[in-house]
């Protein structure tokens, strides 16, 4: 069911988070967008115009990590300025009152956090590009340090604990999904009576699963996004729009 009148998605959308028992939003690149965030994927970003480097490339090759550091530094200036829009407001504010349970992103730009969500409420799916760590003793080493470093020398960070290579906290192409935070999202999913996707194409896997998996499961899906995705037609209500202008019909949920 498409609603497209922004009165009626707006009273459809307050009636299923108040009749829920716990509900759980699922975000995509489209609600990081409204924030100057580009869709890597879309027409015009970053995967359209380079071809992304793969974690085996990465771990074996010296060029490859000078250059994965070189993109990651223009990601974490781009992050950094980056700020909440109304958007992730609102789901903060879902949070903050206690309709919604987790969060489940598939973005790596921090701004769920960023808007007041704690870290233990944000399942970050493909990681988070605002730091860096360890990929063999997981310590966590900030931009700015290592951007020194590297603009003096050249060579990409070794962790200076064990000796690891140092990357950007995400999941690049090749690498092996997080399990813990995987197992955290698909108990969230299985325990939600209300899953809401939101700015999301729903077409990269295995993260793309959970919507699918929540109504399986017995959850009524809401999706919210600009485009039509392969989901619709399994959804309870889909909203099409600008996530921003969408969730401004929205009245304060009180708890």
């Amino acid at each position: 069911m498409v609603i497209d009148d922004s009165k009626k998605a707006a009273d459809r959308l307050s009636a299923a988070l108040l009749a829920c028992r716990k509900a759980v939003v699922f975000t995509g690149a489209g609600i990081s967008t409204e924030s100057g965030i580009p869709d890597f994927r879309s027409p015009g970003g970053m995967w359209a115009t380079m071809q992304p480097i793969q974690f085996d490339e990465f771990i074996t090759s010296k060029a490859a990590r000078q250059e994965d550091w070189r993109r990651r530094f223009l990601m974490f200036d781009q992050f950094a300025a980056a700020e909440p829009n109304l958007g992730h407001w609102k789901i903060a504010e879902w949070v903050r009152t206690g309709f919604v349970d987790m969060v489940i992103t598939q973005n790596i730009d921090g701004l769920h956090q960023k808007s007041g969500i704690a870290a233990s409420r944000v399942v970050e799916l493909h990681g988070n590009g605002t730091y860096a760590h360890c990929l063999d003793c997981h310590k966590r080493f900030e931009g700015a340090a290592i951007r020194r470093e590297f603009e003096e020398t050249n060579e990409p960070p070794i962790c200076e604990a064990c000796g690891g290579f140092v990357k950007a906290a995400v999941i690049s192409f090749g690498q092996a999904m997080p399990e813990a935070e995987m197992l955290k999202a698909q108990t969230a999913t299985l325990e939600a009576d209300l899953f809401i996707a939101i700015g999301s194409s729903l077409v990269v896997f295995p993260a793309a699963g959970f919507p699918m998996q929540a109504k399986q499961n017995g959850a009524r899906l809401i999706i919210i996004n600009a485009e039509q995705t392969e989901l619709d037609s399994q959804a309870d209500l889909v909203l099409r729009g600008k996530i921003g202008q969408i969730l401004r019909q929205l009245p304060i949920i009180a708890s």
